[in-house]
C-alpha cells in the first residue's frame, strides 16, 4: 500500500528490520497481553475451592476472597499511568521484560501461598507487573506497525483479549479437575518464561527521544488519586452502598487529587500529559465509550457467573465453555472492524456496536432458569459482536491522537479508563443486583434460624449454603433464592443496558464520521523521488 505523494508523515518511518518481523512482533505482545488477561479470568472459576478447608483450599473467608482479586485491581489501575509514562521515558521494552518478570515471580509465590493473607500480598504483586505489561504491549506496537497498518494490529490485539475471557475459565476449570487450586497462579511461569525470551529476541526497544523534565509530583498526585478513587469504588461494592464514610471518603478524596492534577498538570512547564488533548471531542468520546462499555460489561459478567452456576447449576469449566461465543465473536470481528470502519467511519460502527452491546445486555431481562442454552450462546455472540467493533475503532482514536513518542501514555490513558469503568460497572451493578436480591428474599427467611438469617440474605451463594444445612426442608427456600436472584439479575440487566445506550449517544455525538474521500483527479501529483514501502 503507498503513501500519496505530498501527504504529510506524521511520525518517523519504521525501521526496516523491524518493519519485516512486525507480525512475529505483534504475535509475542499479544502472548504477553494473554497472561495477564487469562490470569484474571482464572481466579474467577478458583474462588470455592480456595474457600475450602485445607488442604483442598486455604480457608479464605469471602472478605479475604474479594481482597485476593482487589488487591492486584487496586495495584494495577493506580500504577497503569505511570507505568505508560515510564515506558515512554526509559523505554517500553525493558519495562515490558521488567512488567512481565515481577508478574511470573508474583505467580509463583501466590502458587505457594499457605494462607489468605500472603494470597493477597503476591496477587498485589502480581498488579504491580500486569500495570506495567499492558500499556507497554500497546505502545510497541504503534512503535513497530505504520499508521495505516496500526488499525489492522489493533484489531487483532483486541482479538486477544477476547480470547483470554474465554480460555481463563476452561483453563482454570480443567487445571482445578486435575490439580490443587496454586496450579492456576503456577502455570504462569513456564508462560512467563517463554514470554522473556520471545521479548528479548524479536521485541526492539523504543522510547521518546525528547521526554524532557520528570515531573514526579503529577506521577505521585495521578498514584494517590487513582489508588482512592479505585479503592472506594470497590469498597462501596462491598458494602452494596455508596453513602457509608469508608466509601464517600477516599472516592471523594480520591476526585480532589485527581482534580488537583488535572489542575497540575495544566499549568506545569513539562507535564506528564498535555491536558489539551481532553478538549478534541474525538479523543474524549474514544476514552469515555471505553470506561461506558466495560462499566456495562463487567457488571453483566459479575452476575452471568452466578446465573450460570448458582442458577442453572453448571460447573466452572461449563460456564467457562458457555462464554466461548463471546470470545469467538471478537476474535472473528475485531481484526476486521477497520475494514467496516474505512466503509462506514468510526462514528456509524461504535455506535451500532454500543447498540449491539445493549440488546446483548437487556436480553438478560428476558432469561429465567430454563432459557435454553442456544439462546445463551447467541445472546453471548451478539455481545462479542458488539464489542469487537468497539474496541479497535475507539483504541485507534486514543492512540492515533497522540504523537508516536507518547504511546505509552496513550496506552495507559486507554487502559486506565477500561479498568476504572470495569472496577465502577462491578461495583455499581453488584451493588445493584445486591440491594434488589437481599429486598425479594428477605420475606422467605422466616424459616431460618435468627442467627443464620442475616447472612443469608447477603447473596445468591449465602442463601443456598443456608438452604443446603436446613435439608429437606431447605428445599423452598432454593426455589425462592433463584426466583429472588433472576428478578435482580432483570434489573441489573436494564441498568447496564441503560448505560451501554449512554455509551452509544456519546460516540453518536462526538466520534468522527467518514472520512471525506479526496478527488485525485483535482490534484496534480508530485513525484518526491523517495522510494515507497509496499506494507
Amino acid at each position: 500500500m503507498s503513501i500519496p505523494s505530498g501527504a504529510p508523515v506524521a511520525a518517523p518511518r519504521v525501521p526496516e528490520a523491524v518493519h519485516r518481523r512486525r507480525w512475529a512482533i505483534l504475535g509475542v505482545l499479544m502472548f504477553s497481553l494473554l497472561i495477564v488477561v487469562l490470569d484474571n479470568s482464572i481466579l474467577n472459576v478458583a474462588v470455592k475451592t480456595i474457600a475450602s478447608p485445607a488442604p483442598t483450599g486455604i480457608g479464605a473467608t469471602q472478605s479475604e476472597l474479594e481482597w485476593a482479586i482487589n488487591s492486584y485491581t487496586l495495584v494495577f489501575a493506580g500504577l497503569l499511568f505511570t507505568a505508560g509514562l515510564l515506558g515512554d521515558r526509559i523505554g517500553r521494552k525493558k519495562v515490558l521484560l521488567a512488567g512481565i518478570l515481577v508478574f511470573g515471580i508474583g505467580s509463583a509465590l501466590a502458587a505457594l501461598s499457605s494462607s489468605p493473607g500472603e494470597l493477597i500480598t503476591w496477587r498485589a504483586l502480581m498488579g504491580f507487573g500486569a500495570a506495567f505489561v499492558m500499556p507497554a504491549t500497546l505502545a510497541v506496537l504503534m512503535n513497530v506497525f505504520e499508521r495505516d497498518e496500526q488499525p489492522k494490529a489493533i484489531g487483532i490485539w483486541a482479538g486477544s483479549v477476547g480470547l483470554g475471557i474465554a480460555i481463563g475459565p476452561i483453563t482454570g476449570g480443567l487445571l482445578l479437575e486435575h490439580f490443587w487450586w496454586g496450579s492456576i497462579f503456577l502455570v504462569n511461569v513456564p508462560v512467563v518464561v517463554v514470554a522473556l525470551i520471545a521479548m528479548a529476541v524479536l521485541v526492539p526497544d523504543s522510547k521518546d527521544p525528547a521526554p524532557g523534565r520528570v515531573d514526579p509530583f503529577g506521577v505521585v498526585l495521578s498514584i494517590i488519586g487513582l489508588v482512592l478513587l479505585v479503592y472506594g469504588i470497590i469498597r462501596g461494592g462491598e458494602l452494596a452502598s455508596f453513602t457509608d464514610v469508608t466509601v464517600l471518603a477516599p472516592l471523594i478524596g480520591g476526585l480532589l487529587v485527581l482534580t488537583g492534577f488535572v489542575w497540575h498538570e495544566k499549568r506545569s512547564s513539562h507535564p506528564s500529559i498535555d491536558i489539551s488533548y481532553f478538549r478534541k471531542p474525538a479523543f474524549s468520546a474514544a476514552v469515555a465509550a471505553i470506561a461506558l462499555v466495560f462499566f456495562a460489561l463487567m457488571g453483566v459478567t459479575f452476575f452471568s457467573a452466578f446465573y450460570l452456576q448458582s442458577v442453572r447449576g453448571y460447573t466452572a469449566l461449563e460456564s467457562g465453555l458457555l462464554i466461548l461465543p463471546l470470545a469467538a465473536a471478537q476474535m472473528i470481528f475485531a481484526p476486521r472492524a477497520r475494514l467496516v470502519v474505512d466503509r462506514f467511519g468510526a462514528r456509524a460502527v461504535c455506535t451500532a456496536g454500543m447498540l449491539l452491546v445493549a440488546v446483548g445486555l437487556a436480553a438478560f431481562a428476558l432469561f429465567d432458569a430454563d432459557t435454553p442454552l442456544w439462546v445463551l450462546c447467541l445472546v453471548f455472540f451478539v455481545q462479542g459482536t458488539g464489542m469487537a467493533h468497539i474496541m479497535p475503532p475507539v483504541t485507534v482514536a486514543v492512540m492515533q491522537a497522540l504523537p508516536r513518542e507518547r504511546a505509552g501514555s496513550g496506552s495507559a490513558i486507554n487502559n486506565t479508563f477500561r479498568q476504572v469503568g470495569g472496577a465502577l460497572g462491578i461495583a455499581v451493578l453488584g451493588s445493584v443486583l445486591s440491594t434488589v436480591y437481599r429486598g425479594d428474599i428477605e420475606g422467605h427467611l422466616d424459616g431460618v434460624p435468627a442467627a443464620a438469617r442475616d447472612v443469608a440474605g447477603e447473596s445468591i451463594e449465602a442463601t443456598l449454603g443456608v438452604a443446603e444445612k436446613l435439608g429437606p426442608a431447605g428445599k423452598p427456600l432454593i426455589a425462592a433464592a433463584n426466583d429472588a436472584f433472576i428478578g435482580a439479575m432483570h434489573v441489573t440487566a436494564l441498568g447496564s443496558a441503560a448505560v451501554a445506550l449512554v455509551g452509544a449517544a456519546v460516540v453518536a455525538l462526538f466520534l468522527p464520521g467518514r472520512p471525506a474521500v479526496r478527488d485525485e483527479r483535482a490534484e496534480a501529483p508530485q513525484d518526491t523521488g523517495e522510494p515507497v514501502r509496499q506494507s
